[in-house]
């Protein structure tokens, strides 16, 4: 095990990536995919407290922050004013709270007097301080959402451990030798300490711990997982690692073979596979009718055996998506917008790009330039950047300032198109 760490830890010096995805979530992102289906009703009138407070103390927009409440009052769930009152009245400061709302946003419906309540006062009971409640509970909030003490107790030891033996070595050992050898929680921390001692960050860490508890609980499995992953190349720090550590500990060797065959016959080589797998580690989880599903809708819509092995190469995530979404697009952007099959098969990345958010804002106004003696752009120029680079290259550029407004409301919805 030492010297799979070592090789882990080289990996992590020697791989040449101009960036490395880390997996803290953006406060915004997060929130904002944890709400999109709000109800566009306004909130009752008692959360304008919680509005408030989210905003002026926690730094989150007021069109946020009012996105949130109206997800609460749809759910007609819980009280967040209570909630925020309950963590404040437990030592929990502005900074624990702006990082509890944004990691388990759905905190906010949770009861506060008859679940979390309940939760805090059994940790206390225990002997938890508050700086220390307030630190843990910080860094993995799903604890508070937990039911039943011996559940709550179990994993905050857990992240207890890990965070003192991330401050020091002596306490790592102390906690090991105090743990019954050969027992589940032994083979949990000594996993997991693994784990971090090869650059996994506490933050995986503790969602690998809380999600998927088995995976860490075992002993031989858990080191042939883990060598198959650390030899695939896969980089500790980030979230893809953990991901293939989950899917290659869950399936049988007879179930990847079978995996892997299947895509064979679909036309991909063997190192296309595993190339893949690298690239989005969930392509092995996915079930032979969603893969026979997926090709199947390509093939209907009349892109050849060839494009479809060409798109799930460059880009995974291909698999896997409805029939439904895949036509839809597709159509959107063939027959609407008049690129051809090739343009999409050499931009794959737009199925899996929102159609009403991005795809079509951008092609109203790709259009309007177009009724105005503009040619169409590529595919990959409209959709395959950021918001802010498609504004500057087909909205700000313009000298004249009424066309300007008028392409900004057609891309912000603000005007029919």
């Amino acid at each position: 095990m030492y010297s799979l760490i070592l090789r882990g830890r080289r990996l992590i010096e020697f791989q040449k990536w101009g960036h490395l995805r880390f997996a803290s979530p953006n406060v915004l992102s997060t929130l904002s995919n944890s709400f999109s289906s709000a109800s566009p009703a306004d909130g009752p009138k008692r959360n304008n407290f919680t509005v408030a407070y989210l905003v002026d103390s926690l730094g989150f927009t007021t069109k946020l922050a009012e996105s949130i409440l109206r997800k609460v009052t749809s759910e007609a769930k819980g009280d967040p004013d209570s909630v925020l009152n309950l963590l404040k009245s437990h030592g929990f400061r502005d900074s624990h709270i702006s990082t509890i709302i944004s990691n388990y946003p759905r905190l906010l419906l949770l009861d506060a007097e008859k679940s979390l309540a309940p939760n805090l006062k059994f940790l206390h009971s225990r002997g938890a301080s508050t700086s220390e409640l307030t630190e843990i509970l910080s860094k993995v909030p799903k604890i508070l959402g937990m039911k039943g003490d011996k559940a709550v107790g179990r994993y905050y030891d857990f992240v207890k451990d890990i965070i003192e033996a991330d401050k020091s070595s002596n306490y790592e050992m102390s906690c090991l030798s105090a743990l019954p050898e050969g027992s589940r929680q032994e083979n949990i921390i000594r996993n997991v300490l693994v784990l971090r001692r090869l650059g996994v960050p506490q933050k995986l860490l503790f969602s690998l711990l809380i999600s998927c508890s088995h995976i860490v609980s075992g002993k031989e499995r858990f080191e042939e997982s883990l060598k198959k992953v650390v030899g695939m190349g896969f980089d500790p720090r980030t979230s893809k690692f953990v991901e293939a550590l989950r899917i290659v500990y869950q399936m049988s060797d007879k179930t990847v073979e079978d995996k892997v065959n299947l895509y064979k016959r679909l036309g991909f080589a063997v190192e296309d596979v595993w190339e893949m797998f690298k690239k989005y580690p969930f392509l092995l989880a996915i079930s032979e009718k969603n893969i026979l599903n997926s090709f199947e809708t390509f093939m209907r819509l009349a892109f050849t055996r060839d494009e479809f092995v060409r798109m799930v190469k460059h880009c995974p995530q291909c698999i896997g998506l409805s029939s439904e979404l895949v036509t839809k697009k597709t159509e959107f952007l063939v027959n609407t917008m008049i690129w051809t099959v090739e343009d999409v098969v050499s931009n794959p990345a737009v199925f899996g790009y929102s159609l009403e958010k991005r795809i079509v804002p951008r092609c109203n106004v790709i259009k309007a330039l177009m009724f105005r003696g503009n040619g169409i752009p590529s595919v990959g120029y409209v959709l395959v950047c950021k918001d802010e680079v498609f504004l500057n290259r087909y909205v700000r550029k313009h000298d004249d300032k009424e066309l300007v407004a008028e392409l900004m409301a057609i891309f912000t919805g603000d005007r029919a198109s």
